[in-house]
């Protein structure tokens, strides 16, 4: 019986472990008996146990004596597993357990080798292709624990095997398995230590390959070139050894077809190929490059498809390039110049966008290598471009003459950035960039505000990639009072007929990275003196730091009363200050934290009064605790509150901005008065007014921010806030929306969705039985948004349904029909995906909606979205095959 057996395995297993000196003092008596127990086994479940016990015998030492043979037969007649759990399988048993259970078993002994190999051989022939992955990964598990000398005498039948299998798959995933064991068989065989007698096999397999192979590479186009040029790949990676004899086969006759070839397509083929066999090999410190011999073949190459004119040939010579540059000595100094000269001319000339974005990719690796080139070329001439003049035309020829500069300036700029990771090149270009944007706000320069806002993209590039040294923190320290001073001589512009444009919203919001992305990186000390100047520029007006500052003397740059253009400069304090390190102290904090409160409560200008409450929330979540900081609270809630409460009041969206920021900000750091503000936020769902901004503000509440309280910017985030958030307020949510009339329904009803789309799938599975009623509820709110959100939660719930479920079908399926029709895309393919999801569910309970389902899906099938009509198929199909022969 099944049960005895079972018993059987175990308590052969728990002697192993607890009598494996005894065990093994029975020699070979035991793996006789072993073999006798399991023999004709069937069940999976003993199956697993049966081969966890066959993996210790051959992993541990047991004395196998006669019988090795006998253990191999009566577990290698389960090779390969064809095994398909039965639906709701109570004992979770999947297919791949038992493969690597049994693969452990086959790989664990070279002494398998003489009967394992014959068997891999034998079942590659079978038409079933998971037999054949599982065959090649076998083969790739036991040739990377066996030597040369287990493999020699099958290597003849293993290459044809998986030289079939490269050659005429129709499988990518049995294409990848074979090319793997290729790899991990070169890999083996040259581990091999040579006697005086003994033959090389790493050569007698080699010989196999390229005899195969190596003809297919000299007809670029027919089909075969790319399995043979595949294969020799595999194995000419997998060692030095290996690399260096078929470089020495294969690259003379590549080069020289490269050469002598005229058609495009030919050449391309040809150094696709060559790509693949210019790679950094494995080896020793002391081992050159196997390329060295091919050099200068190679470089001529590159550099002739570089000039050409077809974009693929240009793409595939800057991979290559890039390869070569990679690996020592291949590149000389001339070569390099040469190179730079080559990018430098395509960034100006070539307008497709697949050709830049490859040479912004080639100049950015090379340069990161050899930066003195890109510094004495490259450089200058993006410069140049940059700031050259356009010539004069008429009217429709300047115009297109414009924009195609534009485009090329476009191109420098994103260059420029690309390649500066080494201090020397950021030293260079930054100067380059910030010209740039001082020309547009004088206006001496004709550059666009899409170009202005591509610059600062840019100038944050650098920031980011940059190498974390002391000269890269002192350039961007003194970049920050470079963005300081022009906007605030943009800020204080007079009527001039030149309106600058670092006034518009877009370039200010360009420039809060930059700023943010440096002040997290800065050493303590630059750190400490950037706060410093920030707080008692916008506190104080104190300007002695900001270059050219022949500004007025009384600027108060915090006050709401003043210029917008003056106000909305607080994003960037948000920049200084916010994203500091918690070690830097920021100094006048208290009067900071007022003059914040006072322009986020009284402005009118929404991005001055986001950016004041951003920044306040910010210093308050890095506060120390302590009396001072909950007095401060206090009285901010105060404050908001008496605005709030007041249907009259003029500033309740900017208090409610206020209440959100800070909410998050102690929320985050699970500060006992962060319920107080929550409450606040949840009493705001029911206003007529604010109603729908309260409930779309818990998205906020939940989601990352990027501009500020993140991990990036210092703040501190305590880990499952969320959940914990969840499991604190979840009742509140349910009770208020309860309590609320029907038209006030739907914002706690978004609430909800945004609260719960933002929690871990796996809390999403706990929680959600509990929350089905009001999600059903949310399916009928006419909002799109919370729609959406609404059925992403449902989807992974619906694939694992929970009983309380199965009981709401009637209502779920009525109202995901009634989706798949709605106007918006999103909210179509959602609806799709849970209705296929529902077909998950166990037959009996939804095959009296079949006919239901499949009438409404006719109409999502002629959608007029490929996507929606793609979703609507796979779903359809599930549904139709419920309740057939051969269905689920």
């Amino acid at each position: 019986m099944l049960a005895e057996r079972s018993c059987v395995y175990n308590i052969l297993i728990q002697l192993m472990e607890s009598r494996e000196s005894e065990l093994k003092g029975l020699g070979a008596d035991f793996v006789f008996g072993f073999v006798q127990s399991v023999d004709g086994e069937r069940d999976p479940r003993n199956l697993l146990l049966a081969f966890h016990i066959a993996g210790k015998i051959v992993r541990e030492g047991y004395d196998l004596g006669k019988f090795t043979e006998e253990l191999f037969e009566v577990t290698s007649c389960y090779f390969p597993i064809d095994f398909s759990p039965p639906p709701n399988d109570p004992h979770g048993i999947t297919q791949e357990e038992l493969v690597l259970a049994l693969r452990a078993v086959l790989t664990g002994t070279p002494r398998f080798a003489e009967f394992l190999l014959p068997l891999i051989i034998e079942k590659l022939d079978s038409g079933v292709q998971s037999a054949k992955v599982d065959s090649l990964q076998t083969l790739t598990a036991c040739a990377s624990l066996y030597e040369h000398k287990e493999l020699a005498q099958f290597l003849p039948g293993l290459w044809a095997s998986l030289r079939r299998e490269v050659f005429q798959t129709a499988s990518e995933r049995v294409e990848s398995a074979g090319l793997a064991a290729v790899g991990t068989l070169t890999a083996c065989l040259s581990r091999s230590v040579l006697n005086s007698d003994s033959e090389d096999s790493l050569n007698v397999f080699l010989e196999l390959v390229l005899k195969d192979c190596q003809h297919h590479l000299c007809e670029p186009d027919l089909k075969l070139v790319w399995p043979s040029a595949k294969l020799l790949q595999a194995t000419s990676t997998a060692s030095y050894r290996a690399s260096h004899r078929v470089a020495a086969a294969v690259l003379p006759s590549l080069i020289e077809q490269y050469n002598s070839r005229t058609q495009c397509a030919q050449r391309r083929t040809l150094l696709e190929v060559l790509q693949g066999f210019v790679h950094p090999v494995k080896s020793s410190e002391e081992d050159e490059s196997v390329l060295l011999d091919f050099r200068q073949s190679l470089c001529s190459v590159v550099f002739s498809a570089l000039s050409e004119s077809n974009a693929d040939l240009q793409i595939t010579s800057m991979r290559v390039l890039t390869a070569l540059g990679q690996q020592t000595g291949l590149l000389l100094e001339s070569d390099v110049e040469l190179a730079v000269d080559h990018l430098t001319r395509l960034i100006l000339e070539e307008e497709d966008p697949k050709v830049s974005l490859a040479v912004v990719e080639c100049a950015g690796a090379l340069a990161r290598l050899h930066p003195a080139a890109f510094i004495s070329k490259m450089v200058p001439r993006l410069k140049e471009e940059i700031f050259s003049e356009p010539m004069a035309q008429g009217d429709s020829a300047a115009q297109s003459q414009e924009h195609s500069q534009q485009a090329v300036r476009q191109r420098c700029v994103a260059a420029l950035a690309a390649v500066s990771s080494r201090p020397s090149l950021v030293q260079e270009s930054t100067p380059v960039l910030l010209q740039v944007l001082t020309s547009a706000h004088t206006g001496t320069g004709a550059f666009s505000l899409e170009e202005v806002i591509s610059v600062c993209h840019s100038l944050q590039k650098i920031a980011e990639q940059a190498q974390d040294t002391e000269e890269t923190g002192g350039v961007f320290h003194d970049v920050i009072p470079r963005l300081l001073g022009l906007a605030l001589q943009a800020a204080l512009q007079g009527s001039s007929d030149h309106r600058s444009p670092i006034l518009e919203e877009t370039v200010l919001s360009a420039m809060v990275p930059i700023i943010s992305t440096t002040c997290a990186r800065l050493q303590s000390q630059l750190a400490g003196q950037t706060a410093s100047r920030a707080v008692s520029l916008f506190l104080d007006g104190d300007v002695s730091f900001l270059p050219e500052n022949a500004f007025p003397s009384q600027i108060q740059l915090l006050k709401a009363g003043d210029s917008r253009s003056q106000s909305q400069m607080v994003c960037l304090l948000m920049g200084c200050v916010c994203w500091l390190p918690r070690t830097v102290e920021v100094p006048q904090m208290d009067r900071l934290l007022l003059e914040l409160e006072e322009l986020s409560c009284t402005s009118d200008h929404p991005l001055s009064y986001t950016s004041a409450a951003k920044c306040y929330a910010g210093l308050v979540n890095k506060s120390p605790a302590g009396e001072a900081l909950d007095s401060l609270i206090d009285r901010m809630l105060k404050r908001i509150s008496t605005e709030l409460d007041s249907a009259s009041s003029p500033v309740r969206t900017q208090a409610f901005t206020l209440l959100l920021w800070v909410s998050k900000a102690l929320l985050l750091r699970y500060h006992p008065l962060s319920t107080a503000l929550t409450d606040k936020l949840f009493s705001l769902l029911s206003d007529p007014e604010l109603g729908s901004l309260a409930a779309n503000g818990f998205s906020l509440l939940m989601s990352d921010s990027q501009d500020v309280l993140n991990r990036g910017s210092h703040a501190d985030v305590r880990i499952m806030y969320r959940q914990r958030f969840f499991t604190e307020n979840s009742a509140k949510l349910v009770e208020g929306f309860n309590a609320a009339v029907q038209e006030k329904k739907s914002g706690y009803l978004k609430a909800l969705s945004h609260i719960v789309n933002n929690l871990p799938r796996q809390v999403q599975l706990t929680e959600l039985p509990a929350l089905l009623p009001l999600l059903l509820e949310a399916l009928s709110c006419p909002d799109q948004g919370v729609q959406v959100s609404t059925l992403s939660c449902l989807q992974p719930v619906l694939l694992d349904p929970p009983s309380t479920l199965i009981t709401q079908l009637e209502v779920l399926v009525g109202r995901t029909l009634a989706l798949t029709t709605s106007p918006t895309m999103k909210v179509r393919i959602a609806s799709l995906r849970c209705i296929h999801a529902l077909s998950r569910f166990p037959e009996h309970e939804i095959m009296p909606f079949r006919a239901r389902v499949l009438r409404a899906l006719a109409a999502p099938l002629d959608d007029h979205k490929r996507v929606v009509r793609s979703e609507a198929a796979v779903a359809r199909n599930e549904w139709f095959l419920l309740g057939s022969p051969g269905g689920r």
